[in-house]
Order: structure tokens, then C-alpha cells, then sequence
């Protein structure tokens, strides 16, 4: 059969489902085949909105998301989403097309070096040079790409390649022999942090994406419930812990709860699972937690002490550690005694009593409330998809989840455009469920004509724009250390450039727009009652901020807020200085 061919049917026995994508000159004898393949092709209307429908049908599903470019700029408009999931961790594989090999290195038409330029941002990446080496490359990428620590693969196929013959053969597994992942952690080490656990006063689990990634949410909230101990997670971490739990403190972080990250400043004991210890997370890095014992569980472990020294490091996947370590602190609690964890106890409520989310609710529409409200009208079932900014953070803070794979959102990246593309892929791999992109009206337009591909392959997602009129995380940093000088971060908004109502009608949709509080609930459930897409256009006010916040290179006890946030030192050797 033909490279191409062999390209197909390797997919086909991957279980590959969807490939999100744009066909282009190299690519035409791959498209020829998948034309004739049970695999579903979703025509995106740009590369980096297939990169992204791939990364948000990975999530949601757990399954490897794929898409496909042609070369040269096909490839690169990938970059950014492969970035995105190399960042997060999510297993996706990338095709691309590659111009003949005789012509690579000689500037051919629509030439890039595909594998240079991702090479940095994926797990690996392959260069196809043999027809006969598809069949072991794309079960390799797959492999690669769902094993250990999740991640992009790309595989890079010249025309020539795909064009060429071979006889078909797959082998039953992938040989890799420099490739072992460690699953299984080490038994001393196991117990080792069971000890710490039962001896500690106040102790945190900080839960990070590993926990979803692993599917090991219900491994960490036995640990949490049958030991008492408070969870705060990270924003890729969300739903690896009930959010209504009374154990649970909310994420943690520059735009964390107050409790959290008062907590996380007086633990004596972090049980960090699947997480990275990011500067988002850690503020201040030389002030971060000092009275606590650090036990880090990670199956990478280049990021064990990579930020923050581990004093208990475990090598290995989520579940199986936290199975194992279930079952350490069960053995020996009977020999333990036990700490008087009472004083800890008091001190978390006082906080939560003290410190609760809140905001100002006078005024205009406010976008906390526009949360709030999808939030009662779903009953907390939707899986949420954000863009990158303020309506990320509102959404994190004020859309409890209960459960994993249920809020998808960019993190290490940061990506302004990812959540719409996203929410079609999260859409089109969880047909039944209800998807909602939480958008800002920034982010929306950086995105927004993937609308075309909502719209014909019938994926109903629904988004809630919070128009404030900015970028509004830039305004908010622009107005707190800039003086207000709002630099090209006005988007123009009472001219209506451009309408959202009107460009989803454009393209098919359900358009609204929403000026008062009392209109946001019949609107939503107008939204959710289309069997279209549906765009809200929620005109919030302009300059409302996201409070808490750690001001960047500030300790996690050093929050901004305004009167609703009275602020309490935690640190009394620090009295002498002023809190903003």
C-alpha cells in the first residue's frame, strides 16, 4: 500500500476517532485516503483552532487528540497549540506535511523545518524518511504521547514519503528501549511520607493536573477525607477535589482564595501531587511555605526540585502512588499517635469565615455574577472552557467543580484564543454533555471564526463573552502598576466593532446581548435551549478587577484586594510592613 494509506489505516488502528485539521498540496495524498476512512475529519477554518479542538478533545475525553497540517505555514499556525499542550501536558499528536526530502533544505515552496521548530515544545518528534517506518512511527507517537507525563508528538511526513510503497506490518507493541516511564513508586519513600502525614499538625494537599491526567481524583480524596486533611488545588487541578467539600480550600496562587494561600504559608506539611510548583503558584519563591515539609509525588522527575526542594520525593503516576500511600497511612495509624490538629482546624474556618470570594455588587452587571449565575442554571454540570485572562480567572474562582475533565483551560501557556476551538473539540468528544466557553471579548476574537466550524459540524457549544471592553488583565496590571495608563488595551466596545450578536447570526448562530443583571438567566437559558451555537454578549463593567491577587515577585501572604478583602497578618515578625 501507499505511505498514505498505511498513514490512514495506522490511525484507524490507533482508535483514532476525530482529526481536527486543513488539508494542503503535500497533504492531498493523506486526504485522498482519510476520504474513504470511518475517522471523522473536522475542517477547522485555521491551523492553531485544530491544535487547540485536538488539545480541548483530549481533556475532556482523556483519549490522544489529533490534528493535521500541511507544510510550511500549515505547520507553524500549529505551533502555538502544540506549545499549549506541551505546557499542560495533554497527549495529542500533530501531522504534518513536509515537501519531498529531495527538496528539504533548499527554501522549497511552503518549507519549514517542521521538527527544529517544535522540537523544544513536544515530547518528540519524527521526521519520516521510509515508507515502511509509518506503521512504527505512529504507534511510537501515540505511546509516547499517552504515556508518563502526557505530551505533544509531531510527526512530519514529506509528500514523497506518503506517496511511496510498502507492505503493511504493525507490531503488537512499541519497542522503545530508552523510554521507561516509572509508574510504581518507591516503598520506602511510600512510607516514608505516611509517617509525615500522621505526624503533621497542618497539613495541605496541593493537587496539581497529574491528579486529573491520572485519573487518580478518587485516590486523593480518600487521602484527603480519611486523614482530615485540607486540599487546595492549581488552576489545571481543577475538579481533582469536590470544590463544595468542606475540606476543600479553593486554588491557591496569584489569584488564589485568601485561605489557601494563608494555608499554604502556615502548613507544616505539603503533599503535592502532580504539580509543578510554578511561579503562578509559589509567588515569592524564597517565602513560600517555610515551616512546611515538602513530600512531592510526580511521575516527571525532572520536576521534582526543579523550584522547590523536596524533602520526601516519589517518582511515579498519580494513582498508583496515592493507592499505595492509602494503604502505608492505614497500616501504621493504629502504631501512630496522632496530633492534635484542632488549633489547625479553627484557624482554616476562621479564614473561610473570614475571607470568603466576594465582590462588590453594586453598580452595573458584574462579570462574578454572570459566573455565579451559569454556574446555578447548569447546577455545576457544564464542562467549562475559558480563554486566557480575567473570564479565566472568575471562571476558576467562582464555577466550583466537582468532579475531573470538566474544566478545561489554558495554564502553563497562558493562550489567548484557546478555550472557543477548545470547547468544539471538548463538544465534539462528549456529544451529550453541555459545553460552555467563558470568553473575554479579547480572546473570543482571536479565535472566533472557528464559529464556521461550530456551526457545520454541529458542535452547540455556548459562549458567555464577559465584554468589558479591554484586554482586561492588561488593563488591571496597567491600573495597579502603571498608573492607569491604558496602553492598547481598549478594545473599543461602544462602537460595536465588532457586534457579537450579529457575527453569530453571520455565521449561523444564536446571537444575545445582555445589559442587566436580571436578564442574564432567561438569556443563558434561551442559550442552552438552542440546538445551535449560541453567543451571549455580556456587557460587564469596564474596569472591575480579579481580587485576591499576588502582585508578581510578592509572597503569597501579601494580597491586593479592595474593602471587601480586609487583610490579616499572618506574620507578625513582618508587622512593621505595610500591606497594600
Amino acid at each position: 500500500m501507499t505511505g498514505a494509506k498505511a498513514l490512514v489505516k495506522s490511525l484507524e488502528e490507533e482508535g483514532v476517532e476525530i482529526i481536527f485539521g486543513i488539508p494542503g498540496g503535500v497533504l492531498l495524498p493523506v486526504f485522498d485516503e482519510l476520504h474513504h476512512s470511518r475517522i471523522r475529519k473536522v475542517l477547522t477554518r485555521h491551523e492553531q483552532g485544530a491544535a487547540h479542538a485536538a488539545d480541548g478533545y483530549a481533556r475532556a475525553t482523556g483519549r490522544v487528540g489529533v490534528c493535521m497540517a500541511t507544510s510550511g505555514p500549515g505547520a507553524t499556525n500549529l505551533v502555538t497549540g502544540i506549545a499549549n499542550a506541551f505546557m499542560d501536558s495533554v497527549p495529542l499528536v500533530a501531522i504534518t506535511g513536509q515537501v519531498a526530502t529531495n527538496l528539504i533544505g533548499t527554501d522549497a515552496f511552503q518549507e519549514a523545518d517542521t521538527t527544529g521548530i517544535t522540537m523544544p515544545i513536544a515530547k518528540h518528534n519524527y521526521l519520516v524518511k521510509d515508507p515502511a517506518d509509518i506503521p512504527d512511527v505512529v504507534q511510537e507517537a501515540f505511546y509516547i504521547a499517552s504515556t508518563g507525563r502526557p505530551g505533544p508528538v509531531v510527526i512530519d511526513v514529506p509528500v514523497d514519503v506518503s506517496r511511496g510503497e510498502l507492505t503493511y506490518h504493525r507490531r503488537e507493541h512499541p519497542a522503545l528501549r530508552g523510554y521507561k516511564p516509572t509508574y510504581k513508586g518507591h516503598k520506602k519513600q511510600i512510607k516514608l511520607a505516611a509517617q509525615a502525614i500522621l505526624r503533621a499538625r497542618n497539613p495541605v494537599i496541593y493537587a496539581g493536573g497529574g491528579v486529573i491526567t491520572s485519573n487518580a481524583a478518587a485516590e486523593l480524596k480518600r487521602l484527603a477525607v480519611d486523614n482530615g486533611i485540607f486540599v487546595t488545588h492549581t488552576l489545571m487541578g481543577k475538579g481533582a477535589f469536590p470544590e463544595t467539600h468542606k475540606l476543600s480550600l479553593g486554588m491557591l496562587g496569584m489569584h488564589g482564595t485568601r485561605c489557601a494561600n494563608y494555608a499554604m504559608c502556615e502548613t507544616d506539611l505539603i503533599i503535592a501531587v502532580g504539580a509543578r510548583f510554578d511561579d503562578r503558584i509559589t509567588g515569592k519563591l524564597s517565602e513560600f511555605a517555610p515551616k512546611a515539609t515538602v513530600v512531592h509525588i510526580d511521575i516527571d522527575p525532572a520536576e521534582i526540585g526543579k523550584n522547590v526542594y523536596a524533602h520526601i520525593p516519589i517518582v511515579g503516576d498519580a494513582k498508583q502512588v496515592l493507592r499505595d500511600l492509602n494503604a502505608a497511612v492505614k497500616e501504621i495509624k493504629a502504631e501512630t499517635e496522632k496530633p492534635d490538629r484542632g488549633e489547625w482546624n479553627r484557624l482554616i474556618s476562621e479564614w473561610k469565615r473570614k475571607y470568603p470570594l466576594a465582590y462588590d455588587k453594586s453598580g452595573g452587571l458584574k462579570p462574578q455574577f454572570v459566573v455565579e449565575k451559569i454556574y446555578e442554571v447548569t447546577r455545576g454540570e457544564a464542562i467549562i472552557c475559558t480563554e486566557v485572562g480575567q473570564n479565566q480567572m472568575w471562571a476558576a474562582q467562582y464555577y466550583p467543580m466537582e468532579k475531573p475533565r470538566r474544566f478545561i483551560s489554558s495554564g502553563g501557556l497562558g493562550t489567548m484564543g484557546f478555550g472557543f476551538p477548545a470547547a468544539i473539540g471538548a463538544q465534539l468528544g462528549k456529544p451529550d454533555e453541555l459545553v460552555i466557553d467563558i470568553a473575554g471579548d479579547g480572546s473570543f476574537q482571536m479565535t472566533l471564526q472557528e464559529m464556521a466550524t461550530a456551526v457545520l459540524e454541529g458542535a452547540p457549544v455556548k459562549v458567555a463573552i464577559l465584554n468589558n471592553g479591554y484586554l482586561g488583565m492588561v488593563r488591571q496590571w496597567q491600573q495597579l502598576f502603571y498608573g492607569r495608563t491604558y496602553s492598547c488595551s481598549c478594545l473599543e466596545r461602544e462602537r460595536d466593532c465588532p457586534d457579537f450578536v450579529a457575527l453569530a447570526e453571520a455565521y449561523g448562530a444564536k446571537g444575545l446581548r445582555v445589559r442587566e443583571p436580571e436578564e442574564v438567566e432567561p438569556a443563558l437559558l434561551e442559550a442552552m435551549e438552542a440546538d445551535c451555537p449560541a453567543v451571549i454578549d455580556f456587557r460587564v463593567e469596564p474596569e472591575e478587577n480579579v481580587y485576591p491577587m499576588v502582585a508578581p515577585g510578592a509572597p503569597l501572604y501579601d494580597m491586593i484586594g479592595d474593602m471587601l478583602y480586609p487583610v490579616e497578618k499572618i506574620h507578625p515578625e513582618k508587622a512593621e510592613e505595610p500591606f497594600l
